[in-house]
């Protein structure tokens, strides 16, 4: 992996809606109508127009990525994505649908001339992807995406525990 690329990923332990970034990821359901977890904490942050926004955008399937502004958010703006629930389909379906996030939400901040994005683990909470599994998707999907695509110049995962963001720095280590 070229050090350029892993230069611009950047693992912290944190609240992803304190985050002085383009865009941060939320985590949705497919009504894009907030949720709890990190769903629900984005947009209590942001306000009561984050909701009024996601309800003109019909909802996101599964893999897919809706953009919106970020309100009251020190982001601009959030990406919300919808990740598999992992019991409710094959690991191959799972890890396919989750790569589909994390490029399908990393092609649309570069296409909306965004240059930072932080992601939070997604589907690792309610939706019971393991966390192991989800961390080499999220990061190799990023390093993947970083390649090809330069406008992107920081990428943040912000996990939410001591041990998710621990997984997530091992992963990265490992392939540096």
């Amino acid at each position: 992996m070229q050090k350029s690329i892993l230069r611009k990923i950047e693992i912290r332990q944190g609240d992803i809606t304190r985050l002085q970034v383009d865009a941060i990821v939320n985590a949705a359901n497919s009504s894009l109508l907030g949720g709890g977890g990190v769903d629900g904490a984005i947009h209590r942050a942001a306000g009561p127009q984050l909701l009024e926004e996601c309800r003109s955008l019909g909802g996101c399937p599964t893999g897919e990525a809706r953009i919106t502004k970020g309100y009251q958010l020190p982001a601009a703006h959030v990406i919300h994505t919808v990740g598999p629930v992992y019991h409710r389909m094959n690991p191959v379906q799972a890890e396919n649908l989750l790569e589909q996030c994390y490029r399908n939400s990393l092609t649309l901040a570069a296409d909306s001339g965004l240059s930072s994005i932080a992601f939070p683990a997604i589907s690792c909470g309610v939706y019971g992807y393991p966390i192991e599994d989800a961390c080499r998707i999220a990061v190799d999907s990023a390093c993947r995406f970083l390649q090809d695509n330069p406008s992107i110049q920081q990428v943040v995962f912000i996990l939410f525990s001591e041990s998710d963001r621990q997984v997530y720095e091992r992963h990265l280590a490992s392939i540096r």
